[in-house]
C-alpha cells in the first residue's frame, strides 16, 4: 500500500546545504588576492579557487593583470599587517597621510618618553648632529621635569575620592600631567606604527614615501618594499599548530542595525504626505545629469527625499532650495527621530563640503590626523605660528624650564638643514591645516573629539568647529552634541 493512502507520511531529511558564509584562515596576501580575482572570474567555488592558487603563480598572475593590464582593483582584495618601529614623530605622519589607511600611532599621551631617545635625521653632518643631539636631550630633561611638577601639582588640587582605587587615581594623575608635559615631545622623538592596508594602498604609499623630501621617509620606504619581497619578520601561529577562528569577539557584536531603515521610512512616509505631484513623472532623464549644491541643508533633506521618492536629484534640489529652513530642517529631524548615541548619522548626511581652516599645536594635530573620512593638508611646519602653554605649566612653576627649553629648540632649528630642523619642532608649536569634510564627519569629529576623556586641546577645536557651524548653519550646528571645553572631569580618562 502507497505510504500516502495509508496516512503515513515519510519525513525526510532535509538536504545538507553547503554554507553560504566562508571564513578564510589567513593566506598570504597576494595569493589572496589572486584567490579572490580567480574567484569573481570563474564558476568555481571558493576553495576549489584556493586550489587553484596553490598550484600557481600568483606573482605572474598579478603581474598580467595588476601592473599591465591596469586591473587595479584586484590589489585591494589582498590586504597585510606592517608595523613602523622605531621611526620619528615626522616619518608618522607621513606615513599615516593616506586616505584609505587603517592604523594607530603610539600614543603620546599615556606613556613617559624621557628615556625614549630619538631619531637624529640623516641629513646633519658631525657639528650639526651634536647640536641637534643636545638640544633634544634638553627638550626630553624638561619633557621629565615638568611631567614631576605637574603630578605634584595634580596631587594637591585633585585629591583621591574613596570611591577610586588608588592605582586607578595614580594612572589617571600620570596620564593627566603627560597630557601637559607632551607639549614638549618634538618630531624627532621615537614611535610605532602598525597599519592593514590593500596592496594597492601599500604601493601608492610606499612610492609615495620613496619620494619624500625627507630621508629617513625615503629610507622607510624602501625598507616597506624589501620588507613586502620578504618572509613575514614575525609569524603569528607556530608551525603545525591548528587555525583559529578569524573573528570570534566580533561575532558576538553584530546586531541588526534597525535605524537606518526606520529612519527611512520615516521620510518616505512624510514624503507621500507633504511632497507635490511632480510635473515631469514619466518624461526620459538625462544620462548623468551633475549639480554642485550650495545650500547645504537644502543639499541633505534634497538627499534624504532622494532615495525614498523616484524624483530626480536636481528637481528635488531645486525644490528644498526654495523651501523655507524651518521646512527643510523638519526633513531631516524625521529622519533623526530615533537616532541613538550609537548611530552614526545617515550616508544622506554626507552631502556639502566644509573647509574648516585650523591652527592647533602639533600635539592636537596629532589626534586629528587620525580622522580618514575627510581630506586633510597640512602647510609646512614654522615657528612663525608661535607655540601653545598649558596654564598647568605655570601652575606648577615649571614656565621658565619649559619656555626655555623650547626657545633654544627654535635656535638650533634655525641653524639646521630645513628637513632636518622639522625634526626640532615640539609638540607645542602650532601649524596650520585645513580639513575638508562633509557634515556628518563634522558632527562625528566635533562630539568626538570634544568629550571630556580628550585632550584640552583638540576638544577646544572640536568645539570652535560646532561653534563655526551653527553660526554658518543653526539649523544644522545644534545637531551636534559637542561638550563645551569648560565641562571637565580630571580624573576620568
Amino acid at each position: 500500500m502507497p505510504a500516502e493512502a495509508s496516512g503515513y507520511h515519510r519525513h525526510l531529511a532535509p538536504p545538507t546545504r553547503s554554507p553560504r558564509v566562508i571564513a578564510l584562515g589567513p593566506v598570504p596576501p597576494e595569493k589572496l588576492a589572486y584567490a579572490l580575482a580567480r574567484y569573481s572570474r570563474s564558476p568555481d567555488s571558493i576553495a576549489q579557487s584556493l586550489d587553484w592558487v596553490r598550484t600557481h603563480d600568483s606573482s605572474k598572475f598579478l603581474q598580467s593583470f595588476y601592473f599591465e593590464y591596469g586591473h587595479a582593483s584586484i590589489a585591494d582584495l589582498g590586504h597585510l599587517a606592517l608595523c613602523w618601529e622605531g621611526i620619528s614623530e615626522v616619518a608618522a605622519i607621513e606615513i599615516e597621510d593616506e586616505q584609505l589607511w587603517d592604523g594607530q600611532a603610539r600614543s603620546s599621551r599615556y606613556q613617559n618618553f624621557s628615556k625614549s631617545g630619538f631619531v637624529t635625521p640623516p641629513e646633519l653632518d658631525s657639528a650639526q648632529a651634536a647640536l641637534y643631539l643636545e638640544t633634544g636631550n634638553r627638550l626630553l630633561d624638561a619633557y621629565r621635569l615638568v611631567h614631576e611638577r605637574a603630578l605634584e601639582l595634580l596631587r594637591r588640587k585633585l585629591p583621591r575620592p574613596e570611591s577610586m582605587k588608588p592605582d586607578a587615581y595614580e594612572r589617571n594623575l600620570a596620564a593627566r600631567a603627560f597630557d601637559i608635559a607632551r607639549y614638549l615631545l618634538f618630531l624627532g622623538v621615537p614611535t610605532g606604527v602598525g597599519q592593514v592596508t590593500s596592496i594597492r594602498t601599500l604601493e601608492r604609499q610606499i612610492r609615495r614615501l620613496r619620494a619624500s623630501g625627507y630621508a629617513e621617509v625615503r629610507e622607510l620606504g624602501a625598507e616597506a618594499a624589501a620588507a613586502c619581497a620578504s618572509e613575514p619578520g614575525v609569524r603569528w601561529r607556530e608551525e603545525g599548530a591548528p587555525e583559529e577562528t578569524v573573528a570570534p569577539t566580533l561575532a558576538k557584536y553584530v546586531q541588526p542595525d534597525s535605524y537606518p531603515g526606520e529612519a527611512r521610512a520615516r521620510v518616505a512616509q512624510w514624503a507621500a504626505q507633504n511632497l507635490p505631484q511632480r510635473s515631469g513623472a514619466g518624461s526620459p532623464c538625462e544620462l548623468v545629469d551633475l549639480t554642485r549644491p550650495s545650500d547645504t541643508l537644502a543639499d541633505i533633506a534634497a538627499t534624504l527625499l532622494y532615495s525614498v521618492t523616484n524624483w530626480p536629484f536636481r528637481e528635488l534640489y531645486e525644490l528644498t532650495a526654495g523651501w523655507s529652513r524651518a521646512r527643510c530642517a523638519e526633513v531631516i529631524d524625521v529622519a533623526l527621530a530615533s537616532r541613538t548615541s550609537r548611530d552614526e548619522l545617515l550616508r544622506e548626511f554626507r552631502s556639502g563640503s566644509y573647509a574648516f581652516d585650523m591652527i592647533m599645536d602639533i600635539g592636537a594635530y596629532r589626534d586629528m590626523h587620525r580622522h580618514r573620512r575627510c581630506h586633510q593638508f597640512r602647510q609646512a611646519y614654522t615657528w612663525d605660528l608661535g607655540f601653545d602653554t598649558p596654564e598647568a605649566v605655570s601652575e606648577a612653576g615649571a614656565a621658565s624650564i619649559y619656555t626655555d627649553a623650547i626657545e633654544a629648540a627654535r635656535s638650533a632649528a634655525a641653524t639646521l638643514p630645513h628637513v632636518a630642523a622639522d625634526y626640532l619642532m615640539p609638540f607645542a608649536a602650532r601649524v596650520r591645516t585645513l580639513f575638508r569634510m562633509d557634515f556628518a564627519e563634522a558632527e562625528y569629529i566635533s562630539r568626538l573629539r570634544s568629550g571630556i576623556k580628550g585632550h584640552w586641546s583638540y576638544r577646544q577645536v572640536a568645539w570652535e568647529m560646532k561653534r563655526k557651524l551653527e553660526q554658518m548653519e543653526p539649523e544644522l550646528g545644534r545637531l551636534i552634541q559637542a561638550t563645551p571645553p569648560w565641562e571637565e572631569d580630571p580624573l576620568t580618562r
